[in-house]
């Protein structure tokens, strides 16, 4: 009877570490403004996951200084179509590793007089900038009926591809800014045996080629049980310095321009079969500056090992 018992509560145990860990994967899907790659869970020694994503977000207004505006300049409307590896692995119970590698197709809607006139193409894609963390958990500390987590994590993007940033008005649709950036990133999160949690994260980015440095931040609330996941979170950036697009000083080179935004957004996540699952979701920007008032979606398959 006894060992019945233990084995049914050893059975549950380890559905919720799998659909724990399965959940890790899916929160760096969406590839342009997307959320932070680093959240509140870990992997755990050994354990890990690969999510292949799909992800399109589209905007036809844009924040500018001062106002917003309808129609983007030159291409009108913008749709940004991204496909994305994301793994991460647990190199022991504190530190896991995390890796994402974007492809990315750009496409404007400039009318055939004007991409003729100017020599310009309505499209630019390839694979954009490769990211890679080391994730660490220096403290956890279990209450009872909740528990406290503290992450830090150091990150590393750089190009993957010979992608341009320097082409004038026809970088509005440009795949990245060509930047190597280096960031940290610090986590706080509080989660109940019920499942419900709440984290918070600070993040800075040191980056290079005239792009200016930038804060980060995100605060996220949801649930995760053995049968669903789901958060919402309000996430932001604002960078240190740079320009205004088409303002004093702005020399047609757009990755050196001030780039603020908040977004907001929901994901949900289901375990599909043994070790596959599915996830999703969506996003908006609601201010900015320097930015598309872009709305956006993803799926995703997540398998993990």
């Amino acid at each position: 009877m006894i060992e019945s018992i233990t084995k049914q509560l050893n059975i549950m145990i380890k559905k919720q570490l799998l659909f724990i860990l399965a959940v890790t994967t899916f929160g760096y899907v969406n590839t342009a403004h997307s959320q932070s790659p680093i959240n509140g869970f870990m992997q755990g020694k050994g354990k890990g996951n690969v999510s292949l994503s799909y992800s399109s977000e589209k905007y036809d207004q844009v924040f500018l200084v001062p106002q917003e505006t309808d129609g983007v300049p030159v291409f009108n409307e913008v749709q940004i179509n991204s496909k994305n590896l994301f793994a991460t692995y647990g190199v022991s119970d504190k530190l896991d590793l995390v890796l994402s590698v974007p492809y990315i197709e750009s496409e404007g809607s400039a009318t055939q007089d004007v991409l003729n006139n100017l020599n310009f193409s309505n499209t630019r894609k390839g694979f954009q900038d490769v990211s890679f963390y080391l994730k660490y958990n220096p403290y956890y500390q279990n209450f009872g009926k909740s528990s406290l987590r503290l992450i830090t994590a150091f990150g590393l993007k750089t190009p993957l591809s010979a992608y341009r940033a320097d082409e004038g008005l026809q970088s509005i649709i440009a795949i990245g800014n060509r930047s190597t950036t280096v960031s940290g990133v610090g986590v706080a999160m509080f989660k109940m045996d019920n499942g419900i949690f709440a984290s918070g994260q600070f993040g800075v980015n040191l980056a290079s080629n005239d792009v200016p440095n930038s804060l980060t931040s995100e605060l996220k609330v949801g649930y995760a049980a053995s049968k669903i996941y789901g958060d919402a979170y309000i996430a932001g950036q604002k960078s240190n310095g740079g320009v205004d697009i088409l303002a004093e000083g702005f020399q047609g080179f757009f990755p050196a321009t001030r780039v603020d935004y908040t977004k907001v957004g929901v994901n949900l996540y289901a375990p599909l079969y043994k070790a596959i699952g599915i996830a999703g979701g969506a996003s908006t920007i609601i201010e900015g500056r320097n930015i598309g008032k872009a709305t956006g979606y993803y799926g995703a398959v997540v398998v993990k090992f």
